[in-house]
């Protein structure tokens, strides 16, 4: 696909409406946590330095189309103005008249705009609404490319559409990392269940070279090797699937690898007693909480002969101590090679980035997405209608 991006536009004296995710965490009408808001600075100051004027479109929480007092985004004020070093106008009413009375230099945000219930919908005449507010739209939220509303989809195809820094380095990432990568490409997908990376399973098989396997997930394809794995979180009625996979995967060369020992204990709490064993020697009253060291040699020597890593998912139960050992381990090593440039590393979920900023080796990494879904379903291959929007 090709997008365009703000060095593609002329942004000087024009209305910028700018798609965010700013649905941050918030306490007692006060921000808790400003990741979201501090990663869509740099669009908002570059918009401001070419003359433009930002008009922020976002969501926040499932309002359901209705007017929901505690989902006003008017407590988010302070924290913007706070990133942007300056006034942040808040729009609450008649969009079209305060939209008309801004000027260069000025930033605004508007409400909710899930109060509408045109905003779900993709509606085609709330997208018309607010086109008519600017000029020119700017998508900054690749966490919300997978949904097609009217601010994501719809009103990208009535205005000159472009993405913003956060989009951009989001997009140049991911196809980095899956479109077009520097090979061998290795990629780590753990969690709990077969049943719900289904469609990222298959995709990663026809698109990399080396598929790491971990946390509950790898208990299912042990036990469809016909491992015993006690009483291990594990989809037994998925064991045909995962057998499938991995016959697949051996006959287009993508080599699959699973625990060669495992670390297991008798209760799932933080440090439980426990015992590293051979991957097929669990026993019956035992359950399996993360990969042994032999695994983790492994995996690091997997990393060493990779050029790309893709992340998504832990390794263990990397929750409780010490089921994060192999989590950690493995993100170190991803971290120090990344750091050396000897590897591309991007990763995203939410329980990844939980992980790998566990682990400390977050910022070492090429890329972590926050997007969450979006970065699931983008490593699915799945076409992400935010993004199709944009296509030039």
């Amino acid at each position: 696909m090709a997008w365009k991006t703000l060095d593609d536009m002329d942004l000087a004296g024009k209305r910028v409406l700018t798609r965010v995710d700013i649905n941050v965490p918030m306490e007692d009408g006060v921000v808790t946590d400003t990741t979201r808001i501090d990663r869509i600075v740099p669009t908002v100051k570059d918009i401001l330095a070419a003359g433009g004027i930002p008009v922020l479109l976002a969501h926040y929480g499932r309002p359901k189309g209705q007017v929901v007092p505690e989902m006003s985004l008017g407590p988010l004020v302070p924290a913007l103005e706070t990133a942007f070093d300056q006034s942040v106008t808040f729009i609450d009413g008649n969009y079209g008249a305060a939209v008309g009375d801004l000027k260069e230099g000025d930033i605004a945000l508007l409400e909710n705009l899930r109060f509408n219930p045109g905003e779900e919908k993709n509606d085609e005449g709330f997208a018309d609404r607010l086109a008519r507010l600017g000029d020119i739209y700017v998508n900054d939220a690749f966490s919300a490319a997978h949904r097609a509303h009217s601010s994501t989809e719809a009103l990208a195809r009535k205005l000159p559409a472009c993405a913003g820094r956060l989009m951009q380095a989001e997009l140049s990432a991911l196809e980095g990392a899956l479109s077009s990568p520097k090979r061998p490409v290795v990629a780590v997908v753990g969690g709990a269940k077969v049943s719900t990376k289904l469609d990222l399973l298959e995709n990663l098989i026809e698109k990399v070279d080396h598929l790491v396997i971990g946390g509950g997930m790898a208990n299912t394809f042990l036990a469809a090797q016909g491992k015993a794995v006690g009483t291990s979180l594990a989809e037994h009625d998925m064991a045909d699937t995962a057998r499938r996979i991995m016959d697949k995967a051996e006959g287009i060369s993508c080599v699959i690898h699973l625990p060669s020992d495992v670390v297991v204990a008798t209760e799932f709490k933080a440090h439980a007693e426990n015992k590293i064993v051979s991957a097929d020697a669990c026993p019956d009253d035992m359950m399996i909480l993360d990969a042994g060291p032999e695994t983790i040699k492994a995996i690091a020597g997997v990393f060493e002969a990779s050029e790309t890593l893709i992340w998504n998912g832990p390794l263990g139960a990397f929750e409780i101590k010490p089921f994060d050992t192999a989590t950690n381990a493995a993100a170190a090593h991803a971290a120090m090679l990344t750091k050396s440039g000897k590897l591309i590393s991007v990763a995203g979920g939410g329980d990844t980035v939980a992980a790998l900023n566990g682990a400390d080796a977050a910022e070492d990494f090429t890329y972590i997405s926050t997007a969450g879904g979006a970065f699931l379903e983008w490593m699915e291959g799945k076409t992400l209608p935010g993004v199709a929007a944009l296509d030039s």
